[in-house]
Order: C-alpha cells, then structure tokens, then sequence
C-alpha cells in the first residue's frame, strides 16, 4: 500500500511543494524516513508514533518507508510531523485513500495526537493557493493561514477532529484571518527638548527612506531621536504587510494570527553575531536585517557592533535582500530596510572638546571612529553631529512642534514620491532607493546645483555612490518643500549632511 500527501519545504520565506510518499513494504517492522531529512525531520517518526499510541491506533507491523520527494532538497523543521502521519493513516485505512487530494498539510504533532504550531503558516498557505491545493494546519496557525487569502484552510486542534472530519462525522469550519493590532503608542519628538537640527534630519530620512547617522556624547538624545522615527513613518501598505508578515511567520514571531500595520523596529544589541544580524545559523532563519524589512534597523553604539558583523550589511543596504549561501542551498531573504545608527565620537564618549573632552583626541576619536569602515558610512546619507544638551535647553518649554506635525509632513512628502512614480511607472518611487534614468528624470538640477555638486566630486569630498545618495537626498528635501526642481540649496542642504571626511577630523560642510 502507498499513499502520498504534498506539503512544502522552506527556502527563506518561499515554501517549495514536497511530496510526502509512504509505503507499507513487508519485511520487519520498521519506520525509515528518507529524503534529505534533518534530526528534526528524522525524529517525526517517534512523535507518529506516540501521536497513534494516544489515538489507541496501532502501527501497521510492516516496514514503513516515508520518502520526502524531491530527495535532494534539505528538509528542516518539525512541520513534516502531521503530513508523515496523514499518509500513514491513508495508507492503512483510517482516513479515505482520496480524501487528502486537493490538500496540502503542515504541523507538529504531540504525543497525545494533538496538532501544535509550526513556524510558516502564512508562506505554506500562499504556496499551497498556488498549486491550486487547501492547506491543514494547526489550529493556533489558522488566522495566521487564513491571511493567504482564497486558499481553503482547515485548522484541527487534534488528529481524532481531522479523521472525523474526512469521514463526515465533524465538519470542520474555515478559520477567520486573525486581527489587525495595535502596536505600542509611539514616542513623540514633542519630548525632545533642543536638537532642532537633529529633529530636521529625522525629518528628511522619514521622508525619503534615507539611512541616518547620529554622532554625539552620551546623553545628547541619539537613541531618543532614532525611537521616534517609527512615529513620523507611515502605516505598512497591504503589499508591505504580506512581505514583512511573511518573514515574520518564518521566524515564528506571529501569535494567533495577528499582524500590525505598524513598521518593524529592530534594534539589536551590539553583542549580535554576523548570523543574528544577516541570518544564518543551524536552519539560515532570517537575521534582524530581515525581521526589520519595510521598517528601522536601529544599531546603537555603532562602532561596538564587530568589524565583519558591521560589513555584511552593506550588500543589504544596496540591494535589499540577503542571500545566505550552504554548501547545498542558497536561501534569500528581503532586507529593505532603513538604517539609523548611533555613536560617540570616541570611546570616553565626548570626543575632543567641549566639557569632559578626551584627553588622547584626535588619536582617540580617530581609532575609535575607524572601527566603522569606509564602504559602511558612504550607505549613510545623513551624518548628524549632535553636541552635548545644555541647561538652557533642558530649561525651554516643550516644543510646539511633536510627531504628528512632522509625520503629516512626511506623509505629503511621499505622497508626491507616490505619484511621481506612478505618472513615470515605477513600481518603488521611494526617494532612498531611486536609481538610473528614473532618478535622473526626477532630479534634474539647475546649473547652480549642478555645479556645486560637481565641484564637492571634484574636492573629492563625494564618491560616486555619494553623487547618487545626494541626489536622492536633495529630491527629498525638495519634496518637503513641494518644490517641483532641485535647485541649489537643495543641493547644499544635502552635502552639509554627508560625512566628507576622515573620521577624527573637522567635518566639511558646504
């Protein structure tokens, strides 16, 4: 007897079709599982086992191979539990031999026959719509399943409520997508007393998507200004949500199906590995690049991160995805993030002058400030010195200025980035990730702009990756404006903000 059920196979956040073929073969009862199979996928096998014990069902005295087709892709995970033992039970008889067609399964089974969550809902259920297949999966993964969309989704709590189901005694109903929520209120820049500078920067990274630095003393409002961004950036769209959702599920961070509109913040300790910050690891899950896709990837203390840690972020920083290469796999992640980093200038932490100033400066400065390499800061667009806070300013009333305000700002901004990209058709009108002919089109300076730009190239001040990224940024800065042209105080504006020199000197401005 031989039965097969199809499920899938995770390679970032696609999900690839397995099909799941059992077969009862005489000989000595055995139970093999081939295909590739990790522990996790090998160790199914005994939870089958126990998961039949509990149902007071036996296994079958026969030899009982589980082949996982296509063999030579590597299967992980526990989610292969409840589709092994769907085809076993098809195989012997307890569930109809045509009843699973039209169906793919996903879960983990425990010993008492129950069906327990497994990470990936969501990508197995988009896969399975598109095989033209229903998905099974636990009943915790319902909502989250149920977000695919058409795809016909069954949610059993146990094994027992699946088998009656097939035989007609319990009908299983579909499950509701779970619930948009809330996420926690975010801070307001309303708090931020003095900085007016700084707040201006944040203001023009929120609206173009532009990667933001911020270098200044301990206690200057560095990490303050960067926890306010998600507060000025606007909700995710519908194709936003299903990507970020997406990556998500994969890692197994969505509970009951939830999900939130609000943008991912993500902000690692410095202490994270190059495999926490990209992805990797024993099953490449994705890294915190990843989990901050369409939102803020916030490194703190910025030259604290390690060297190699730091560098492999500047291919995610281009392109917006990470591959993370196996020696039998290459899986891919998204990664299009915006970056808001934050530093002292040197390690006592306030840098060669002013009150408390080090004693080693420029030395130390410039040692401490090198830790960050070259390639990594010419991906920032705006570097933000930021002095220490005075009494004066901590003495001022609140601004009158907070979140909201800047936020509708923001939102006119990418409002006008929106329609621009959609009169010229280009499918990402951000302003931070506009390249080619379409950025040539929606920047073209005056003469006085032109030439000022030229001439920071030609000091040697900009690379040719810092032409386009000035470009970018002064497009943003008129957009705030509603201004049609760039001209050159846009221009101006923009370079002021560009790291032009090595760390530890006296930064250029124009």
């Amino acid at each position: 007897m031989a039965a097969k059920v199809v499920t899938v196979a995770f390679e970032g956040v696609e999900a690839r079709r397995v099909d799941v073929e059992v077969q009862l073969t005489t000989g000595l009862p055995s139970f093999v599982v081939v295909g590739l199979a990790d522990k996790a996928v090998a160790e199914s096998r005994e939870r089958v086992r126990g998961a039949f014990a509990g149902l007071g069902l036996s296994m079958p005295g026969k030899r009982i191979v589980a082949n996982l087709a296509p063999a030579d892709m590597p299967k992980e995970g526990t989610h292969f539990d409840l589709p092994i033992a769907l085809a076993v039970m098809s195989a012997i008889g307890v569930i109809p031999m045509d009843a699973l067609d039209g169906w793919a399964a996903m879960g983990e089974l425990s010993l008492d026959g129950r069906i327990v969550p497994a990470a990936g809902a969501l990508p197995a259920a988009m896969a399975a719509g598109a095989m033209g297949l229903g998905l099974i999966c636990p009943e915790a993964s319902g909502p989250e399943a149920a977000w695919a969309g058409e795809t016909r989704i069954l949610a059993p709590r146990s094994l027992v409520a699946l088998i009656n189901h097939f035989r007609g005694s319990q009908i299983l109903s579909a499950p509701a997508p779970g619930p948009i929520v809330e996420g926690e209120r975010p801070k307001d820049l309303r708090d931020v007393k003095g900085q007016e500078h700084a707040k201006r920067a944040l203001e023009i990274a929120a609206a173009g998507g532009h990667n933001l630095l911020f270098v200044g003393p301990p206690g200057s409002g560095k990490s303050m200004l960067a926890q306010r961004l998600p507060g000025l950036l606007p909700p995710l769209s519908s194709s936003e949500l299903l990507e970020t959702s997406m990556v998500h599920s994969v890692a197994g961070l969505i509970a009951r199906g939830a999900l939130t509109r609000d943008r991912p913040f993500r902000a690692p300790h410095h202490s994270a590995s190059m495999a926490a910050l990209t992805g990797g690891g024993l099953k490449a899950k994705p890294g915190e690049v990843s989990l901050a896709h369409n939102g803020v990837l916030f490194l703190d203390e910025l030259p604290e991160f390690g060297v190699q840690a730091l560098d492999s972020l500047r291919a995610p920083l281009e392109t917006g995805e990470v591959m993370v290469a196996r020696a039998n796999a290459h899986i891919r992640y998204p990664a299009r993030v915006q970056l808001v980093a934050a530093m002292n200038p040197c390690r006592c932490g306030h840098g060669g002058a002013g009150r408390g100033a080090c004693g080693k400066a420029p030395r130390c400065q410039r040692d401490y400030q090198g830790r960050v390499s070259g390639p990594l800061m010419d991906r920032i667009d705006l570097a933000v010195d930021m002095p220490a806070v005075t009494a004066a300013d901590l003495s001022l009333p609140p601004p009158a200025e907070g979140s909201a305000e800047a936020a509708a700002r923001v939102a006119r901004a990418r409002a006008l980035q929106r329609d621009r990209a959609y009169a010229l058709e280009v499918a990402d009108g951000l302003n931070g990730r506009a390249e080619g002919a379409f950025l040539e089109k929606i920047t073209a300076l005056d003469a006085p702009g032109r030439a000022l730009l030229a001439q920071a190239a030609e000091a040697g001040r900009i690379s040719a990756r810092g032409w386009t990224r000035t470009l970018r940024l002064a497009r943003t800065i008129a957009d705030l404006e509603s201004a049609d042209a760039v001209r050159r105080v846009h221009v101006a504006e923009a370079l002021a903000y560009r790291r032009t020199t090595t760390p530890g000197e006296e930064a250029v401005r124009v």
